[in-house]
């Protein structure tokens, strides 16, 4: 099963109340012009972004994040609910919030990562920003009592599902006019450094690394920049047993730092924003005490 990226919850920056959007037909829901109309007093149109796993955490996150600096944001996700409470969320952050649209999707399955992509071609004609952030942790275990099917799970989720989001939006930004757009990749932490008994994570998340550099490489001939951004203890329903005690490398049970999912997705926007000829190939944002610099 697709999940919200490699942490999960809401970020807790304040809101304004404002009205809900407005839904249809139960899959999607839109607000505002679509970013290729003009907007009032000819300012440019609005970029168009794809978050997965936005029905929670980093994702919900950073789509707050995106709409506050004017992008579309189409959110993806598996649970159509959770899809529409971000939606709601996000339509409190102005009363001019761009267009948000919602499609259910499970980045495991080919045929609905397609079409995911071929509603956002269909409705904006064309593709900005991919931020590829669904994924699991997955079930803690020791190496030698892991399932298969725990294994098979994650990688799914976390290498499978990024890589056909990444093909479907590299396809998309290859054959638009103007070509090009930008590709940021959720890695983590454990792209360098495992923790105990996480072999299936951080294995997934070491080649989401290679994933980024190839992405790189194969987009330089089409304006496709890639880039990763590898987070520690972002304060989220996923990081909740950091601050209740988890385990460390030398077998001891330890309550560790965590930070703002906000501040990540600040980071995600800055990201976004570079022009294509710039780009943030790898970032690492984690609370600044946790245990992974030195001995902790």
């Amino acid at each position: 099963m697709a999940r919200a990226g490699q942490v999960a919850g809401t970020a807790t920056a304040a809101r304004p109340t404002l009205p809900a959007p407005a839904t249809r037909g139960g899959h999607t829901t839109q607000t505002a012009p679509t970013p290729q109309e003009a907007r009032e007093g000819g300012a440019a149109p609005r970029k168009v972004a794809v978050v997965t796993g936005a029905g929670s955490g980093i994702g919900r996150a950073v789509a707050h994040a995106l709409v506050a600096a004017n992008w579309t944001v189409v959110l993806a996700g598996r649970r159509a609910e959770a899809l529409a409470e971000t939606a709601r969320l996000v339509g409190h952050v102005d009363i001019e919030a761009p267009t948000i649209m919602t499609v259910p999707t499970d980045v495991t399955r080919p045929d609905e990562v397609d079409a995911l992509f071929t509603a956002v071609r269909d409705r904006f004609s064309r593709l900005d920003l991919l931020f590829n952030n669904a994924g699991t942790f997955g079930k803690a275990a020791p190496l030698d009592e892991l399932a298969y099917d725990d294994w098979r799970a994650v990688v799914d989720v976390n290498l499978t599902g990024a890589f056909l989001c990444a093909q479907a939006a590299f396809r998309t930004m290859k054959g638009q006019d103007p070509q090009g757009g930008r590709i940021i990749n959720n890695g983590s932490i454990s792209a360098h450094t495992p923790r105990p008994h996480s072999i299936a994570y951080t294995a997934t998340k070491h080649a989401m690394t290679g994933l980024t550099k190839s992405l790189s490489l194969d987009g330089r001939p089409y304006q496709i920049a890639c880039g990763q951004i590898d987070i520690g203890n972002a304060a989220t329903d996923m990081t909740g047993r950091m601050q209740t005690g988890i385990l460390q490398a030398n077998g001891q049970m330890a309550v560790e730092p965590v930070m703002d999912a906000a501040d990540v997705a600040r980071t995600v926007v800055h990201m976004a924003a570079l022009p294509l000829a710039a780009n943030v190939q790898f970032a690492t944002v984690l609370a600044t005490n946790m245990p992974y610099i030195g001995r902790g």
